[in-house]
């Protein structure tokens, strides 16, 4: 059977978010209403801020406003890793704040140990397993890297174990693993779509006020505070947070700093009991291969396997539109790719497959701040691993609004911010060429072209 035979009976959808359990949509505000703190955003950064607002103060009055349906975006896309690192991984971060990075990787761990704790403590059944990851070489010059990779990481304090050939071959049966490093505490695997109404469901649980099918449309100073403006109606709040990933922020300034790419994902069907045996996987994993243009892949709670990233589509002009969602002839290579790397599995259909818009950012990695005297924060830029990072994030927003500092205030990391991209058609040619590079990296045993090596020293994180 050939790759594109595989997708012949595939439904366009996010696996996660056709689950049977998920919850009725909210009502849409309409009229005025007020309160302490409105956050705009319904996906893992607007609930982490909502749920955490209520958790440190009871008696405030928490508004949350989504403009579809609770986790629709983002949060129901993406593949289910909850990762505790901060920085889009340990080496990202090492590069950009050396000196902060054991901080930065103790908070990583303390905030992936809290969102667990939510999990039980709110009663969140969302497949939540702490499996940990593995960094897979694919490559003979990758190998190497890795070996190295995990002595740099030990000399950090964390606990990464270096996998040869035959070992990972153990883990998981692939012609294409070469080694591997296995990060076995910093990862849990999560049905990030449950967990999004999990969270939604604790919200309301708490006393969270929340508004689906209610866009902000506008944002403004009034009196003492702000008022923001939805289609039939408008709330006035003491503070806001921006938990509006990708979308146009209603902070303008920082929207240079965001760009749109398009990330894929393919699931099987659940597999027979002869076909995980084949595969192996009994620790199930999440993994990632240790290419540029890379590829993430996991189990499901019904043993299904999850097969996405690779192509990372950026449409001129930055749009975010629903047609961008779905590309055939990405599916159709992450098809083949994946029958490579599983040749045993010959014979096994896609159910799913989707896409969506991550933000993007030019270090890789969230940036923070505050407008209109403090009175409104704002976390974006996770670029693809925000399952975890954002509720950081929401830490560090709600910590701004206070106006004191904190630990997590002080950070370097907190306190700046990414290289914005250029005007179009700069950024459309620039962000093209890049991926060109990187390419033409994978192919030539990791070696960095010239422009790749300018976008290095510029700090720009073009790394996957």
């Amino acid at each position: 059977m050939d790759s594109a035979h595989s997708l012949a009976d595939v439904q366009y959808s996010s696996f996660w978010l056709s689950d049977p359990s998920r919850p009725e949509p909210l009502p849409a505000l309409v009229g005025d209403t007020s309160c302490d703190l409105l956050v705009v955003g319904g996906g893992y950064s607007g609930l982490w801020t909502a749920l955490i607002a209520k958790e440190r103060d009871p008696s405030r009055d928490v508004v949350l406003v989504e403009g579809q349906q609770v986790g629709w975006a983002a949060s129901g896309r993406n593949g289910g890793f909850c990762a505790a690192s901060l920085t889009h991984g340990f080496f990202n971060g090492l590069e950009r704040w050396p000196e902060e990075i054991r901080t930065l990787e103790r908070l990583g761990q303390e905030n992936l140990q809290a969102i667990e704790d939510a999990v039980k403590r709110y009663g969140i059944d969302c497949d939540w397993e702490r499996t940990g990851e593995m960094d897979v070489a694919t490559e003979p010059y990758q190998v190497e890297e890795l070996r190295e990779g995990a002595a740099t990481m030990a000399e950090y304090g964390i606990h990464a174990e270096f996998l040869d050939t035959e070992a990972i071959r153990e883990q998981v049966a692939s012609p294409t693993f070469l080694a591997a490093i296995w990060d076995k505490d910093g990862v849990a695997m999560v049905h990030p779509a449950k967990l999004a109404w999990g969270l939604k469901r604790a919200c309301l649980e708490l006393g969270v006020r929340i508004f689906e099918h209610t866009p902000a449309t506008d944002l403004a100073e009034s009196g003492p505070g702000m008022a923001v403006r939805t289609p039939y109606g408008r709330v006035f709040a003491g503070h806001v947070a921006l938990g509006t990933n990708i979308f146009p922020n209603l902070v303008k300034r920082v929207r240079p700093y965001l760009a749109p790419v398009y990330d894929f994902a393919l699931m099987t069907e659940p597999l027979t009991d002869e076909q995980l045996a084949s595969v192996g996987w009994q620790n199930r994993q999440g993994l990632g291969d240790s290419s540029n243009q890379f590829h993430y892949f996991r189990m499901s709670a019904d043993n299904r396997i999850l097969w996405g990233g690779y192509d990372a589509i950026y449409h001129y002009g930055g749009k975010v539109r629903a047609e961008y969602d779905h590309r055939p002839e990405t599916y159709e290579k992450l098809a083949e790719h994946f029958f490579t790397a599983f040749p045993q599995l010959e014979g096994i259909k896609f159910s799913h497959a989707w896409g969506g818009a991550i933000d993007t950012c030019s270090r890789f990695s969230a940036f923070f701040g505050t407008a209109h005297k403090g009175r409104v924060s704002y976390a974006l830029g996770f670029t693809g691993l925000g399952v975890g990072a954002t509720r950081f994030g929401a830490e560090v927003m709600l910590d701004l609004l206070s106006g004191e500092k904190t630990e997590r205030t002080e950070l370097a990391m907190v306190k700046s911010k990414p290289i914005p991209f250029p005007p179009e058609p700069v950024k459309w040619i620039g962000i093209g060429l890049t991926k060109w590079s990187l390419d033409r990296a994978d192919h030539n045993e990791g070696r960095r072209n010239l422009w790749l090596k300018a976008m290095d020293a510029l700090g720009l994180g073009f790394d996957s």
